[in-house]
């Protein structure tokens, strides 16, 4: 057997059999098969207009499930559904919201315009939600966080009203340095799951709010408002509790940055004084005099979407029944019929490539003779787009057990920007896998970076953050900055410009620059790396200070 690589961090040499050795013949064949011609054959059908955007529950939801399914039995991988089938149902629940808000300030109104000024929805599966003339609290960061001693609500009763709420997380100042974010709280630039908006209508819904209203801001954001004006219309869905989401809170909305400054200005307060009190220990909520009513009609459907899972059972019996999983979501935004132009919302990016790369990632893992020593799932998971529903379905349902899951691995967006040096591990720093990462990209004179843009929390914001919840070790990439022939910069400058002119909008098409070079080097880089965690005896861990450390140690029943 040939060394291929020291993982320092986890104590032992890297050492496989000619089956799975990173630089092997066997490998070397295995990953060759993944080439551009047949990642973008993946990506033009499935980014196509006849897949109308991809949308759950919908005939585009149909032809994807149909192409993946056919793509997986031709690989002649085994169903993933120990049912038999290539599908786990995923109960979804759609809804339609159409609000109306009426807000007055000091007795007197301030206009409401659905989208352009704010979006509201109830995702309480009732046909009608109602907020009447409820009191309006500013909760700074809406934050209560005992690990930094930071409470933003500080005891206040909220039940029955409107709490109005900052985007991100709290950036506090470095005491030594102010020009700098103290990365002792809130881990500085970094995104935590504290300045998502979930998290923000997760506790708006245990303190008893009645609606619960972000203020967007595009760089705290991390994107802009027409991102969230388009992805807040429409029918959208979620997972249906037992009490069909009564538990939630009723109404949850976005405002402009320029409407709530004058929502502000006309309670008599200055917006910009109260965000900067609000990024300290001691603040406290501000009643604002202000009223707020909301009126939401909700048109309502069930909906059987699916995840597609395919299963290459593993060569060695005493570790077949351990896996690890390779995820990508399959679905995007669909149509809508209301814009000028173009009604599609292709998603070539977002994420027809991701799941392209699984597709032929999993065609080269058919490749390795013999197999892996472990099992290795390709799952294709619906509705990322909503809240991550369909990977939070599995990871609460799981067909092959958590604790027996040694890593997902997931694939969202694929660089189709040409050859980089290095690949980008989000949330760096969380897991060993970090490790297997820097070991296989060093083999291949590539290495391993941060997050480019830490303070829009993509880690949170993908099909492995729901794996991560449950205590499982992710490993999720993005496209490296440092691009082969582009000038120093021009990498960072192709992201921004992606999230500025095509994120979540329907020019998110096969463009006629792009190059999947790069792209096939990270899927080919992503395959080796399952490839090391399928033949090691270590399995991934978590890392000291992880959030998610805990619970992993939990469930393997260690102290």
């Amino acid at each position: 057997m040939k060394l291929v690589a020291l993982v320092a961090a986890l104590g032992f040499l890297l050492s496989l059999s000619s089956c799975s050795q990173s630089g092997s013949p066997d490998v070397e064949r295995a990953r060759e098969s993944i080439t551009a011609e047949s990642l973008m054959a993946h990506i033009r059908t499935l980014a196509s207009d006849g897949f109308e955007g991809r949308l759950p529950g919908t005939e585009g939801e149909r032809r994807t499930v149909e192409y993946l399914t056919e793509k997986f039995k031709a690989l002649g991988l085994e169903p993933g559904n120990p049912d038999g089938t290539y599908v786990q149902e995923v109960p979804l629940a759609g809804y339609d919201s159409k609000p109306q808000a009426r807000l007055t300030a000091r007795g007197r109104p301030v206009p409401m315009r659905w989208r352009d000024d704010y979006v509201a929805v109830s995702r309480r599966l009732a046909p009608e939600v109602e907020v009447n003339n409820s009191d309006v609290v500013f909760v700074g960061y809406g934050v209560v966080a005992p690990e930094y001693g930071w409470d933003d609500y500080k005891g206040v009763d909220v039940r029955g009203k409107t709490i109005v709420m900052l985007i991100n997380d709290p950036p506090v100042p470095d005491p030594q340095d102010p020009s700098k974010l103290d990365d002792k709280v809130f881990k500085g630039k970094a995104m935590t799951y504290y300045g998502r908006w979930t998290y923000k209508y997760e506790i708006a819904s245990k303190k008893g709010a009645a609606a619960a209203i972000i203020v967007h801001e595009t760089g705290p954001a991390g994107y802009p408002w027409e991102v969230v004006r388009n992805g807040w219309s429409g029918e959208a869905f979620d997972l249906e509790s037992p009490n069909k989401n009564m538990d939630r809170v009723a109404v949850e909305g976005w405002i402009t940055l320029e409407k709530a400054r004058e929502l502000f200005r006309a309670c008599g307060k200055d917006f910009d004084e109260l965000q900067k009190a609000a990024v300290s220990r001691d603040f406290r909520p501000v009643a604002l005099p202000a009223k707020a009513s909301f009126k939401i009609e909700n048109e309502l459907r069930n909906v059987r979407s699916r995840n597609v899972i395919a299963r290459l059972d593993g060569r060695d019996p005493a570790h077949r029944d351990e896996y690890v999983i390779y995820t990508a979501h399959w679905d995007h935004l669909g149509k809508d019929d209301s814009l000028e132009g173009d009604k599609i919302y292709n998603g070539a990016y977002d994420n027809a490539s991701g799941t392209a790369a699984l597709l032929e990632i999993a065609r080269a893992f058919t490749k390795l003779q013999p197999p892996p020593r472990r099992t290795i799932l390709f799952m294709a998971v619906t509705a990322e787009e909503q809240g991550l529903l369909g990977a939070r379905y599995y990871a609460e349902h799981p067909l092959y057990p958590l604790e027996k899951t040694l890593a997902d691995i997931n694939v969202d967006g694929l660089n189709p920007w040409g050859l980089t040096k290095d690949i980008e591990v989000i949330g760096y720093g969380n897991s060993t896998l970090d490790d297997v990462a820097e070991a296989v990209a060093r083999s291949r004179g590539r290495t391993i970076v941060p997050d480019t843009f830490p303070e829009k929390g993509f880690f949170y914001r993908a099909d492995h953050f729901e794996f991560a919840k449950q205590g499982v070790p992710a490993l999720y990439t993005h496209a490296g900055v440092e691009f082969v022939g582009k000038p120093e910069g021009w990498g960072k400058k192709k992201k921004e410009q992606f999230i500025a002119e095509d994120y979540h909008k329907p020019s998110d098409e096969i463009k006629p620059d792009w190059d999947l070079a790069g792209a096939v080097e990270d899927a080919r880089f992503l395959f080796e790396c399952g490839v090391v965690v399928s033949e090691v005896d270590e399995w991934p861990a978590w890392k000291e200070g992880a959030e998610f450390k805990a619970k992993r140690e939990a469930m393997l029943g260690k102290k």
